[in-house]
């Protein structure tokens, strides 16, 4: 299986499958995640998976993993509280194998988003979940997730607002007391991961959504870098491929937040310096930019009318006085011709930037048409007998 999927999944793309991929943005979903790892996993080997009276296999909560100690190091969440992960173990043959995800939850760009974050789970380790499931990409079922279902795995929560890029260079002296240390906190997470295995590891994929995605795109290499040439490391973002375009009012309303991103938490110091030398630094927090420089082989799921871009993006609300686009934006169904065409523009737009990013050998991406914003960490968008499949995938 796994050398069968391997030629679809890194082969370069000419011009008649990039018109393939133009074709396929009109089916919707199967997420199977045809990377090169090995794919030799097997459900008879699901021991270390609880059961329910059904004698099914069941996702269990998986326990919060704060790290106290890395205050020491400057390492804290936008509070100043610990940062943390979530961890389950791997066995059978994913015994040296990891699979690591940075949830989402977009980005506070002024001192008031910020201080209002901090009371949140997206700004403070005391206001999260002490335990989770895992589900989707990080399910521990095999019929769900049956390549990686008994890999290490790993939820980073993310609680630093600048996608886990942010610099403490760049804090207020002031009464404010927010914390930028993105940067710092994934150091010591990975640190610690590294400790527990992740080190040794043979097979390694680093995944995120939306902001946790975006944090995929930037620590990429630096997370490949971890790992001895010998050992197979890729990444996977999903609904992080955020336009740098106008909105319906003509406005660039996301190149504008981006700026204001960066320039408060002090995000250019995490970006690549090729890019920041040639460019203002919040245009190196885009995509488009982030990939040119990405050496590591990277995967890319996105919907082509991702609804959380079409509502901040192509149409927030400041550029939508008379809400012309208020319903169109929650239901496409709802959108009328004009809209519909305008929406068509925004996806023709989304394919025109990843035109450049196709013609790297050891790249690849899935485009679907679905009205979503992150669909790997969720069972039914990920794998279920209900999700839609291309080509049995």
């Amino acid at each position: 299986m796994a050398n069968r999927d391997s030629s679809i999944w890194w082969r370069k793309l000419g011009k008649k499958d990039y018109a393939t991929i133009a074709v396929a943005a009109f089916t919707i979903l199967s997420f199977a995640l045809l990377v090169t790892f090995d794919h030799s996993s097997s459900s008879s080997s699901i021991t270390a998976a609880t059961t329910n009276n059904n004698n099914k296999v069941s996702n269990a909560l998986v326990r919060l993993t704060l790290l106290p100690n890395a205050k020491l190091s400057g390492a804290v969440c936008l509070d100043g509280s610990s940062p943390g992960f979530h961890f389950q173990k791997g066995f059978g043959s994913g015994f040296d194998s990891w699979v690591l995800h940075i949830e989402g939850g977009g980005w506070c760009n002024s001192i008031e988003s910020c201080s209002s974050r901090q009371l949140t789970a997206l700004g403070s380790s005391e206001a999260m979940d002490h335990e989770v499931p895992f589900s989707g990409i990080l399910s521990q079922v095999a019929s769900e997730n049956p390549d990686f279902f008994n890999w290490n795995k790993v939820k980073i929560r993310y609680c630093d607002g600048a996608s886990l890029s942010g610099n403490p260079e760049s804090e207020f002296q002031n009464e404010t007391k927010l914390f930028f240390r993105g940067r710092l906190i994934w150091k010591v997470i990975i640190d610690e991961l590294s400790t527990m295995g992740l080190a040794n590891a043979k097979q390694a994929l680093l995944s995120g959504c939306s902001a946790g995605g975006l944090a995929t795109l930037i620590h990429c290499d630096d997370f490949s870098e971890l790992f001895p040439r010998n050992a197979n490391v890729k990444c996977l973002a999903d609904a992080a491929f955020f336009l740098n375009e106008k909105d319906v009012s003509g406005n660039y309303t996301m190149r504008s937040f981006y700026f204001d991103v960066v320039h408060l938490q002090g995000v250019a110091r995490s970006l690549h310096r090729d890019c920041v030398s040639k460019m203002e630094p919040y245009k190196c927090f885009f995509p488009q930019e982030i990939v040119k420089n990405i050496k590591t082989p990277v995967f890319l799921v996105n919907p082509a009318y991702d609804f959380w871009q079409i509502q901040h993006i192509l149409a927030p609300d400041a550029s939508d006085p008379y809400q012309n686009w208020q319903k169109c934006k929650r239901n496409i169904k709802n959108c009328n011709p004009h809209q519909l065409e305008v929406l068509q523009g925004f996806r023709d737009s989304l394919l025109s930037e990843l035109s450049e990013f196709l013609q790297n050998k050891d790249s690849g991406v899935f485009i679907n048409s679905c009205f979503i914003h992150c669909q790997t960490w969720m069972t039914n968008t990920w794998h279920s007998p209900h999700s839609p499949r291309v080509n049995n995938k």
